[in-house]
């Protein structure tokens, strides 16, 4: 190890052990597949949050549905804001509770890396497709696949992420809670952030209404977004003091979990968005279907997949447009069988 190395670590061990709480993951010593020299100039996380903005998969994520279809207004949330706003609030509360902000920040920008296009319906028609098969699709499993296989560093495949890192995208949902507490506070936040954009875009596109929205719940936690992720997030840091773990108030906690089930019969799975998300549905079918017949027509990235996990590979890479494109030149192909000659690549 170099003495500017030597030096850079032992500030920020010794920073850590000053200021972190007890609880907090440590940035050394990093834990990877394949070890790597510590950097200079930037912690083990901090390498791990660059690797993750800088790969395809995560530039991808700007044209990737969080609730509509492909929308055409400039201030709807792309799967892309989103990432950036449950990073930054799981940022703040991190800072909040002196855990390890570079750890929750790869964190909160990675756990989407997976989700395929058009938001909820299209990991559902995915799921749908590969159930039929025998598998599943779960995006939170497909990010870690993103993040240790598709996406490339170095020597080896993936992007060699530390196991902290690698841990809380794949359990920032599912029935499993992250080992550290850094991951626990994304898990929380993902649906702070999202629950509250959602609700801003989705009065914004005339699906509901301000006079629609749970009146108890909006009483509990403020009537604007800026005010519930405020409200959400202070209750969470004081609970999680108080706990020794990051948790909730049962009524705060309560509220929010109310007001997501709200969104998810109004918005998500309602009636207008069933209806926008139908060609979305079509689409992703189809090009299952028509990938899983001509397998031949799908690029590789993973030699070692096999033609099930490579068609789900390309569609669950693909964004909005690319899909729907995809789609819609199979159809002007006029082959009622869906075995045109033609192939996309991103």
């Amino acid at each position: 190890m170099s003495t500017d190395t030597a030096t850079f670590t032992d500030r920020v061990r010794s920073w850590e052990s000053e200021y972190l709480w007890e609880l907090a993951t440590p940035s050394y010593p990093a834990r990877r597949e394949r070890p790597e020299p510590d950097s200079p100039v930037r912690t083990p996380f901090q390498r791990d949050r660059d690797r993750i903005v800088h790969s395809k998969a995560f530039r991808r994520l700007k044209h990737k549905t969080q609730v509509f279809v492909a929308p055409e207004g400039d201030h709807y949330r792309t799967r892309l804001t989103h990432t950036l706003e449950a990073s930054f609030i799981s940022r703040t509360v991190a800072r909040a509770l002196g855990l390890n902000e570079d750890l929750t920040e790869a964190i909160g920008l990675g756990h989407d890396l997976g989700h395929p296009p058009f938001g909820h319906i299209g990991e559902e028609v995915l799921d749908e497709s590969l159930s039929a098969e025998g598998r599943r699709f779960r995006h939170n499993e497909h990010s870690l696949r993103v993040v240790e296989v598709l996406e490339g560093h170095g020597d080896g495949p993936g992007l060699n992420l530390t196991e902290p890192v690698r841990e809380g995208i794949l359990r920032h949902t599912g029935p499993e809670k992250p080992g550290t507490l850094e991951g626990r506070v994304v898990r929380i936040v993902d649906r702070v952030a999202y629950i509250n954009h959602d609700i801003d875009d989705a009065l914004r596109a005339g699906i509901i209404e301000e006079a629609d929205l749970p009146a108890e719940e909006i009483g509990l936690l403020g009537d604007t977004g800026a005010e519930r992720v405020d409200t959400l997030v202070r209750d969470m840091v004081e609970r999680s003091r108080a706990q020794g773990d990051i948790a909730q108030s049962e009524e705060i906690g309560g509220a929010m979990l109310r007001l997501r089930k709200f969104m998810f019969e109004r918005v998500y799975l309602g009636a207008e968005a069933r209806s926008e998300q139908e060609r979305a549905r079509t689409a992703v079918g189809t090009l299952f279907a028509h990938y899983t017949e001509h397998p031949d027509l799908v690029p590789a990235p993973d030699p070692d997949a096999d033609p099930l996990q490579r068609v789900t590979d390309y569609l669950a890479g693909m964004t909005d447009r690319f899909c729907l494109t995809a789609y819609e030149n199979l159809a002007a192909s006029g082959d009622p069988d869906g075995a045109g000659p033609w192939q996309m690549r991103d």
